[in-house]
């Protein structure tokens, strides 16, 4: 699914030359869960949002499904990003005005998917598939920090992304809620998602199938 050779990263800041990524050589397959760990400025992040399409490595090839995503142009980029990449954040990003079926919705106003007929339909099915039957039309100020993260889960799903990019997506929830969204995280890589998540949690990382661990910039474990 994910193949990644000689991934260079750097950054130029006042003069100074950073190397947030150095040459980093990484396979990820289909269905795999994939856990990411390292201290802050490891290169961890940095990697996460070169695989979502949000930022471009200064040298390296990124293959996603044998397509050279390092060589497109933003237009390009920005279409993967919304069709093949699905994103959950540590912060959830819901809109407040939305509810949660319209949150779900949101990313087909860029595929075309009619928002009133087959859109709605897929949204509801994957809410009642996260545990939001009850919710589907709950604002996100009515619902808990662990149902918001559901509907966020539900959202990067809308479109049958290829890869899902989870970065930290527990560090805001309590302990019971995180065994919640990490079974959840679980049953979908079971059902075929590949999944590719940063934490700094050992318990969190301990899900998934195979654990890389960076340290300044380089794949150490």
């Amino acid at each position: 699914m994910i193949k990644i050779n000689k991934l260079t990263k750097v950054f130029k800041t006042q003069g100074e030359t950073i190397t947030a990524l150095d040459a980093v050589d990484l396979h990820i397959k289909k269905s795999e869960f994939v856990a990411i760990m390292g201290r802050s400025g490891s290169g961890k992040s940095t990697l996460l949002n070169i695989l979502g399409c949000m930022d471009k490595s200064t040298s390296g090839e990124y293959l996603l499904s044998d397509q050279d995503v390092s060589q497109l142009n933003d237009d390009e980029l920005s279409k993967i990003r919304n069709q093949r990449i699905g994103f959950v954040f540590q912060g959830f990003h819901l809109l407040p005005r939305l509810s949660a079926l319209e949150n779900v919705m949101l990313p087909l106003r860029y595929t075309g998917v009619n928002l009133t007929d087959a859109g709605r339909i897929r949204a509801e099915k994957l809410l009642i598939k996260v545990g939001l039957k009850d919710r589907i039309n709950h604002m996100p100020n009515q619902m808990s920090g662990g149902q918001i993260q559901r509907v966020a889960i539900a959202r990067s799903l809308i479109n049958d992304p290829d890869i899902l990019l989870a970065d930290e997506p527990t560090g805001n929830l309590d302990s019971t809620i995180s065994d919640q969204i990490m079974d959840l995280l679980i049953e979908l890589n079971k059902s075929g998602q590949t999944i590719v998540m940063v934490t700094h949690e050992d318990d969190i990382a301990e899900h998934a199938n195979r654990t890389i661990h960076f340290l300044d910039g380089a794949i150490v474990k």
